[in-house]
């Protein structure tokens, strides 16, 4: 069916979300996520629907996921009929394994990511092992998005907050556009301690839609590397 794009730690990637969706069941509702690893848990899922009959009705977080549900023969449903979901499985940028608390958002659809994942009974993650870090922040930036009106002020405050902004661009300099037609600015801060209280400061500005920490959501991390899959949970708050 749809074909996957080169990835160096695309085995790895397979791997953990093979077994990711291996959780999903017959008559499940399911959010699909968006990005590389994403994209390997949609093939996997259209081969069980179209080799073991799997049913199932899918949500996706992306227009990108969308069309490649379409093309693996996955049925789609929509909010007013699943107001809530079974299962949300989706890729994330870095992976904090004490609390598997997220950055989630490179691939540009964190609001529809995050809507998603906040209706799911199980949010499961799937990545290489390489995404695990000891605090967020570590090698990736976090992705704000923001309306367009206005977004230099955004910027501003979020400097004012600690961080280094840059809006996001496609590769002709253009401002990069989401699903939803907002912005992304990505923003380096310093390895994060207090996670929860950025959070909290970044959605009081006046503009922002949304951010990528994805906390105290994610029920259940597969990883897979040279050491084999990993397979976390939450500890206790």
């Amino acid at each position: 069916m749809s074909s996957l794009p080169p990835d160096p730690a695309a085995a790895f990637k397979q791997q953990a979300a093979i077994q990711a969706a291996a959780l999903v069941q017959d008559g499940m509702a399911v959010g699909l996520g968006t990005g590389s690893t994403a994209r390997f848990v949609v093939a996997e899922l259209g081969r069980r629907v179209r080799e073991e009959g799997l049913r199932i009705n899918a949500i996706p977080t992306s227009i990108a996921t969308r069309t490649q549900a379409q093309e693996e023969g996955i049925p789609l449903t929509t909010f007013a009929e699943h107001p809530e979901l079974d299962i949300a499985i989706d890729g994330a940028d870095e992976i904090e394994p004490t609390t598997l608390n997220l950055i989630k958002g490179l691939g540009g659809a964190l609001l529809w990511e995050k809507i998603v994942a906040s209706i799911a009974r199980q949010f499961v993650i799937v990545a290489d092992a390489s995404k695990y870090v000891d605090h967020l922040g570590m090698h990736c930036p976090l992705p704000v998005e923001v309306i367009p009106f206005g977004w230099e002020s955004a910027a501003h405050r979020l400097d004012a907050l600690g961080a280094q902004t840059t809006p996001r661009r496609l590769r002709d300099g253009s401002l990069f556009l989401t699903d939803e037609k907002n912005l992304i600015i990505d923003c380096l801060f310093p390895p994060m301690t207090n996670p929860d209280a950025l959070a909290a400061d970044i959605l009081n500005i006046v503009g922002v839609v949304e951010h990528g920490l994805f906390l105290h959501m994610a029920t259940q991390t597969i990883t897979a590397g040279p050491d084999g899959v990993k397979v976390l949970t939450p500890k206790p708050r």
